[in-house]
């Protein structure tokens, strides 16, 4: 599987990561656990079996100029159906426009995750995975309130066969 993911801007990602360790001191499931060198927080758009010839090039120069992108971080929930917990990112206009952008560039690519198609996506970043509602209210306790901003700055593809991670910016 290779994914299409928009990466943080330095300030962005230090406030995911905060929360990240306070999930962890409060005891509760928590991406920092996940020390793969890979892991970072991100907001994926699509992913896809594997990428047709010619679509890194094309969504590098799709990025290019669509990045930098503000962003703004919205409530902290619990998604439905695979129970990840996670801050949802606001849609806006050029994001929803972007995000579209990827699903042109990426229409002949086999085996598309239907849960990023631009009629059901719920753009979010992810804080831990297999989360119980019941600890929902602590979660947001020590997310603390906050809606933190910035940007993001940077996109990259991940490949679930190798574990490796693509830059898909110059």
């Amino acid at each position: 599987m290779r994914t299409v993911e928009l990466l943080c801007s330095p300030g962005l990602e230090v406030a995911v990561r905060a929360v990240w360790g306070r999930l962890v001191a409060a005891g509760l499931p928590s991406l920092a656990r996940n020390i793969h060198p890979t892991n970072r927080p991100h907001l994926t758009l699509a992913a896809v079996d594997d990428f047709p010839a010619g679509v890194e090039r094309r969504l590098t120069e799709l990025f290019d100029a669509a990045l930098p992108l503000p962003v703004t971080l919205d409530r902290v929930v619990v998604l439905d159906g695979s129970a990840p917990l996670v801050w949802l990112v606001r849609p806006d206009p050029a994001l929803t426009a972007l995000h579209a952008a990827v699903w042109d560039v990426l229409a002949r690519a086999d085996g598309h995750r239907p849960w990023h198609a631009p009629d059901v996506w719920v753009p979010h970043l992810s804080l831990a995975l297999r989360f119980r509602d019941a600890d929902l209210r602590l979660a947001r306790a020590v997310a603390g309130g906050q809606r933190p901003t910035g940007a993001f700055d940077a996109a990259r593809s991940y490949d679930g066969t190798d574990r490796t991670v693509t830059a898909l910016t110059r």
